[in-house]
Parts: C-alpha cells; structure tokens; sequence
C-alpha cells in the first residue's frame, strides 16, 4: 500500500457546517455506512471499522472537548 504523508491540520467551521457535519456523521454511524469529509482540500473516507471516542482536556485559562474517529488503514 502506498505511504501517507503525515498530517496535523485543525479547521474551523461555521456553526450551521459543523452541525450539517456532525448530522451527516451520525446517520452513517447508525446506518453502518462509511463517512467521506473534505478537510482542508484532501478528501477522508473514514471506514465503518472506526473506533470513536471523546476526550477532554483542560488547562489553567481553557477547556476542550474532541470527538475523535481513528482507524488503521489497510
């Protein structure tokens, strides 16, 4: 299988697309479907295999919550 570059981005959505996505997420969660999203122009295909959890940090002056999806490709 071809290597992947390694990758780190974070990009921030309006509210109304963040929502749209987390909704698209959920239906192909329950439907047992695979789920594609376009982040920062590189199209992810995330495999009905996914493991999914969510963490939260937290620091003197912030706190964050993140939905996490991974898998290990094939």
């Amino acid at each position: 299988m071809k290597s992947k570059e390694e990758r780190d981005v974070e990009k921030g959505y309006p509210k109304a697309d963040f929502v749209a996505k987390l909704r698209r997420l959920a239906d192909a969660i329950e439907n047992e479907d695979r789920f594609e999203i376009q982040i920062a122009g590189e199209r992810i295909y995330v495999p009905v295999r996914a493991k999914f959890t969510i963490e939260h940090e937290r620091s003197d002056d912030e706190e964050e919550i993140e939905f996490q999806i991974k898998w290990e490709r094939e």
